[in-house]
Parts: C-alpha cells; sequence; structure tokens
C-alpha cells in the first residue's frame, strides 16, 4: 500500500505559534509568510482602517533597520519579493525569495512584526499616502462596489466597513494606536508562520530562535456579525460616470459550512469563467456589459453569493433583471448533467492551478490554517468537489436564492433606490 503523500506538515511552537509547511523540493524558491488572524474586522469604529494603515507602518523602520530603505534593501539584497495584504478577517506579510536566502527573508519579517519604530514622523507622513490610497479606491468603482454592497449586507459593523478606514479615523491614528492594535492582536495563538517550496535544515530550531519568547494572549475575539433584514435591498452611490457597476446577489453560508463546495459549484455555473451563464446571458448574448462574473464570498460567519459587472447606464434596468433572472432560474431548475460537469471540472482546474507555485500553495493552506484552525488538504478538497451532485446544487440554490431577499448595490449616476427596489419585487 502507498504511503499517503500530503501537501502540508504541521507544527506547533512551544508557545502557540503554529508552523505550516509546504514542501516543493523541485522549487529553487521559498515563501516565507507570517498570517494572523486578525484584520479589519477586529477593529473599532473609532480604529476603523488600523490594520491596513499597521500593515504600512510595518514597512517602514525597525531598531535594527531603522528606515524603510534599510529594511527593503536587505530584500532587494538577495533579489526577493517583499510584500503583505490586509483582508477583514487576517493579515499577511511575506517574502518570496532563493531557498538559500530563507534566513534573511524569516529575520526581516520577525523583525518588522516585532520591533517596528512607528516613529510619529513617519505616521504623519503616511497618512497622506493613505489618503491617496483611498482617493484611488473610492475614484475606481470596478473596486468600490464590493464595499458598498458589504455595507449594504452588514450595516455599520466591521464586516460593512471598508478595509482601508475612513480619512477622519486614519488622520486622527497615533503611536498608541498602533501599539494598542498590535500588542492586543498579534499574539502567538493568531499567528502562523508558512513556508512553501524548497525547505531545508532545521526550520523549527529557526523559529524558536526567531519567535520562542513572543508571549502573550489575545483576549476575546471580534464581536459575532448580527444579519437583519430590516433595511433597504438596495444602496445607490451616486457618482458621474459613463458606466453603472453593480453588484446583485443574497446572503449565503459561512466560511465551514458544510455545503461550501456545492454553494462553489453553483457560483461556477453562474458566473465562473466565459462560457459561465452570466458571462454568456449578459454579455454575450445581450451585450449589457464588459465584465461580469459570480462569485461566492464567505467570511467565518457569514457569506454572499452575488454577480458583480459593469454595465450600460442607459440598459442597467435590463441588467439588473437579466442577472436577477438567472440567479431565480438557478434555483428553479435541474442544472443540467453536462454543465455540471464543465463547473466541476472549471473549479477543480482553477484550484490546481492556485496550488501550481510555492506562493499560491502556501497562502491556501495559511488562510485554511488562520480562519478555521486546520488546513484541508487538496486532494480532500478535489474529492469534495467530486462529489456534488446536481441535486445537492438545486438544493442550496433553493436554500440561498429563495430563501433570501435579493440585495443590489449600485454605482452610477442615480438617486433613486426605488426604481430598483421595484426590479427586484418583479
Amino acid at each position: 500500500m502507498s504511503p499517503v503523500v500530503t501537501a502540508f506538515e504541521r507544527h506547533t511552537l512551544a508557545n502557540g505559534v503554529r508552523v505550516l509547511t509546504a514542501s516543493m523540493p523541485q522549487a529553487q524558491s521559498v515563501t516565507c509568510a507570517l498570517m494572523f488572524a486578525a484584520g479589519s474586522r477586529y477593529e473599532t469604529p473609532e480604529t476603523n482602517g488600523i490594520a491596513h494603515f499597521t500593515e504600512h507602518m510595518f514597512f517602514k523602520g525597525t531598531e535594527r533597520r531603522p528606515s524603510a530603505r534599510q529594511l527593503a534593501g536587505e530584500i532587494d539584497a538577495i533579489g526577493g519579493e517583499f510584500n503583505a495584504f490586509t483582508g477583514k478577517e487576517y493579515t499577511g506579510y511575506y517574502v518570496k525569495c532563493a531557498a538559500e536566502h530563507r534566513p534573511v527573508a524569516l529575520d526581516v519579517l520577525v523583525d518588522m512584526i516585532r520591533h517596528s519604530r512607528f516613529e510619529p514622523e513617519e505616521i504623519e507622513r503616511e497618512k497622506g499616502v493613505i489618503v491617496e490610497e483611498m482617493n484611488m479606491y473610492f475614484d475606481t468603482p470596478r473596486d468600490y462596489i464590493g464595499g458598498v454592497y458589504d455595507e449594504l449586507l452588514y450595516d455599520d459593523q466591521p464586516l460593512g466597513w471598508d478595509i482601508i478606514g475612513r480619512k477622519e479615523t486614519v488622520r486622527a491614528a497615533s503611536r498608541d494606536t498602533f501599539r494598542q492594535y498590535v500588542d492586543r492582536w498579534y499574539k502567538p495563538e493568531r499567528l502562523v508562520v508558512g513556508l512553501g517550496g524548497r525547505v531545508d535544515g532545521d526550520l523549527l530550531a529557526e523559529l524558536e530562535a526567531l519567535l520562542g519568547d513572543l508571549d502573550g494572549r489575545a483576549p476575546g475575539r471580534p464581536a459575532p456579525v448580527r444579519l437583519t433584514e430590516n433595511g433597504s435591498r438596495v444602496k445607490v452611490h451616486t457618482k458621474a460616470s459613463d458606466q453603472a457597476h453593480i453588484c446583485l446577489g443574497v446572503r449565503s453560508y459561512p466560511l465551514e459550512h458544510p455545503d461550501r463546495y456545492v454553494l462553489q459549484l453553483l457560483a461556477t455555473v453562474l458566473g465562473g469563467g466565459m462560457s459561465s451563464r452570466l458571462f454568456s446571458e449578459v454579455r454575450e448574448r445581450r451585450g449589457l456589459a464588459y465584465y461580469v462574473f459570480g462569485v461566492n464570498h464567505s467570511y467565518t460567519d457569514a457569506g454572499s453569493l452575488y454577480s458583480q459587472a459593469g454595465v450600460d447606464i442607459n440598459r442597467i434596468d435590463e441588467a439588473v433583471t437579466t442577472i436577477a433572472a438567472e440567479l431565480r432560474r438557478a434555483a428553479d431548475e435541474p442544472i443540467p448533467a453536462d454543465e455540471l460537469e464543465k463547473a466541476r471540472s472549471f473549479a477543480k482546474g482553477r484550484f490546481v492551478l492556485q496550488l501550481e507555485s510555492p506562493q499560491g500553495l502556501i497562502m491556501y493552506g495559511l488562510r485554511r490554517e488562520a480562519l478555521e484552525g486546520r488546513t484541508t488538504e487538496p486532494e480532500d478538497v478535489l474529492a469534495a468537489l467530486d462529489a456534488v451532485t446536481a441535486e445537492d446544487v438545486q438544493r442550496v440554490a433553493a436554500d440561498v436564492i429563495e430563501a433570501n431577499a435579493l440585495k443590489l448595490a449600485v454605482i452610477g449616476p442615480f438617486d433613486d433606490a426605488d426604481r430598483f427596489e421595484k426590479l427586484l419585487a418583479a
């Protein structure tokens, strides 16, 4: 009997820091990453934006590497790629480099998150950078429409706030704001260290030396999301433009729901790829949009299945009713066998492509580990997708689409939400 080959190995340091490795011996590089189960959802109304702002400030210098140039220079000197990202439920920092330079990459990453200086002058300078990033985000409807949709779904609570924050909270941030956020949430139990690619030598001893004395606990968790249906089904952000951007969808399931893979295939049938139902009907047949897709996005305790599109402002009513009809059709009619198989192959193929690189593989594992406390092996994901039946898809479509009111976010030259409310009621 052949031994079971797993993609990931998991270890835990004495202080609770988890270590996830994805060995790819054929690789010449390694991706080193630190992921914290903390993001913009962990903020208060007064600190909205601090998770993302903190990510920026970690690159501004430490006690041993006092400037941004020195910090970046060490990674440049090994030809590495250096970056970070902030989500609502996690934040990640990574260096991708030749495997022989792993000690430098890990040392720089740990130095950043443990010894950043948060110099007041640097904070004030970076406020201008963040505000300009906000301006770019707000001026890019294709990006900003997701924030409008989240606000519609989750209202005035952390999942409904923009990750980037608000100008007034960013401008009010001080050194104490950063220190309080980091000291509360950047604790061992929330940290997962990930390495993907060529992983040689005694990694655990290396990490014990870097992180073994990190201590403390992160008390509590963010408040659970409140899901209410007592508001408008439509949110319009009025903006002069030649194209309207819309998100139209329904509430769905949390991240670890038993039907997560059924929901994934339903989203793929609707809007995955250029032969999906939404692309074929909205773009190819009717010419209503340049881009249109369907996706399911889940958090640990909430989710939404939705379509996003950039549409002709003069034909937005038709676009909304067409997308709504496709969502309802999925709930009303069984998915043909050949269409389900195509969606299954598409989902499996995209998943496999995601895992081809050391970076893609370890980031997949880290997200699972940080948010779910475990990492599902790729083979198990593929098997779960294989197990989905057409009956499963229609059952979940009925449960999600028929049981939940359609919700619509719009960015464009409109100021009348009622006209769209009437379309959804039709």
